[in-house]
């Protein structure tokens, strides 16, 4: 799927940061995502504080995500009936209150485990509107055009603030305790709100509203399974959400059991495979195009590098194998989200968007605690292992299936400005 007609000149590797309400939109959200990071790592913290039990922070994550599970394909048909601006300003007026009471009660010493898992399952709730009027927005503020460029420049600023976040929360967690990193966000999701408020209305290019009707959530799933460049990336985003991005809860064991560096060496590690991701997330500016075969590839690199990461037991080389698995992991996931949203009609985007977000969202949700179970009683190494070995397999299994369906296969070349192989089309009956 071609996405660009040329390579872009360096100066417009953020070219949709042009548009206004964009900009405005960016800026709302390298704050909420760095707060949001800073939330994450001090709510894991202060769950391990409390029970001392890696299982129960896999809990934690599973009580935040859930409800995308059992929610989620219906708050995709909200947001593709809704005026998803005024959606997303109401989500984020519930999450500055629920931060905003997390975070006083962790101030004031009267929190427990109840609580955060309370709010976490409330955040999860909020998640399953908020995560497809999102994802869809995006193209009403910058059009179908730049849609590209602006997914590869939203996933640059979440790993930016998974730069940021992790950094400043280690150091507020060692200073003043869990709850300042979390009431920060509070403050960050009335800012988001403001700036939603602020933009020019007049600007924005509204998708067309679903009309109520019977059969929308199947008429949503009959369109995925249709189409290969939506059902593909989906299947392999299952492998790779399920078991590769439970990474925080796997980061907590490290930092505490294997390094013994503590909240400080838990916001490095997070930093580390964020400095990655941002890396990862300029490359993907740079790509001509989205394949199918080019999203797999990374899906089984992201596996190889965290059975490279599972492996070592000197901490210098683990932060360098956790860059790579940023790079990997941005590269397969803005290639993932693009030709998803590329392939989809706009009309009934909120409602692929609400499965894209089930299977990322609810594949933690069921990853977290199996990691955690994992890293509890076979250790954190042989949790890391796992989590890159079955994504790893699934690449390969995924990709033979469709080099197959495709007649594909490899040839040997020995062109010197090109790799040393190429796929090429077998002929009919070979």
């Amino acid at each position: 799927m071609p996405v660009l007609h040329e390579r872009p000149r360096w100066r417009d590797t953020f070219i949709s940061l042009r548009i206004y309400n964009y900009r405005l939109y960016v800026i709302s959200q390298l704050i909420a995502n760095t707060s949001g990071w800073m939330q994450k790592i001090a709510t894991d913290w202060l769950v391990n504080e409390l029970t001392h039990n890696i299982t129960l922070v896999g809990v934690t994550v599973f009580l935040q995500f859930a409800p995308v599970l059992v929610f989620g394909v219906w708050g995709g048909v909200i947001a593709d009936r809704v005026d998803k601006r005024r959606l997303m300003m109401a989500t984020q007026s519930v999450t500055a209150a629920l931060c905003a009471t997390l975070g006083l009660l962790t101030i004031l010493g009267i929190v427990e485990v109840w609580q955060v898992w309370g709010v976490a399952l409330l955040l999860g709730l909020v998640a399953v509107v908020e995560g497809p009027a999102r994802s869809a927005f995006v193209n009403e503020m910058v059009g179908h055009g730049r849609l590209r460029n602006a997914i590869s420049l939203n996933a640059s600023i979440f790993h930016l603030g998974g730069l940021l976040g992790p950094a400043i929360s280690g150091v507020l967690i060692a200073l003043v305790g869990s709850g300042w990193s979390i009431s920060v966000n509070a403050i960050a999701a009335v800012l988001v709100v403001v700036a939603l408020a602020s933009m020019r209305v007049r600007e924005l290019r509204p998708s067309p509203r679903a009309e109520r009707a019977r059969g929308q959530i199947r008429e949503g799933l009959s369109y995925v399974i249709a189409k290969p460049t939506i059902f593909w990336p989906m299947v392999m985003l299952a492998f790779v959400s399920t078991f590769g991005m439970t990474l925080p809860v796997l980061l907590v064991s490290f930092a505490d059991t294997v390094y013994q560096t503590g909240a400080t060496g838990y916001g490095l590690y997070s930093s580390a495979a964020a400095v990655g991701a941002l890396s990862g997330a300029v490359l993907s500016t740079r790509r001509m195009n989205v394949r199918l075969r080019t999203i797999v590839v990374a899906a089984g690199l992201f596996g190889l590098a965290l059975i490279l990461a599972g492996s070592v037991s000197w901490e210098p080389l683990f932060i360098v194998f956790l860059v790579s698995i940023g790079v990997t992991r941005l590269l397969f996931a803005t290639g993932a989200e693009s030709i998803v949203q590329l392939s989809t009609n706009r009309v009934i985007r909120g409602r692929v968007m609400s499965l894209y977000s089930i299977i990322m969202l609810g594949g933690q949700a069921l990853g977290g605690p199996i990691s955690g179970a994992i890293a509890e009683h076979l250790g954190v190494h042989v949790a890391m292992t796992v989590a890159g070995a079955i994504p790893a397999l699934a690449a390969i299994v995924i990709g033979t299936v469709l080099a197959r369906t495709g007649r594909l296969r490899l040839r040997l070349q020995l062109r010197r400005n090109r790799g040393p192989f190429v796929i090429v089309r077998r002929a009919s009956g070979a």
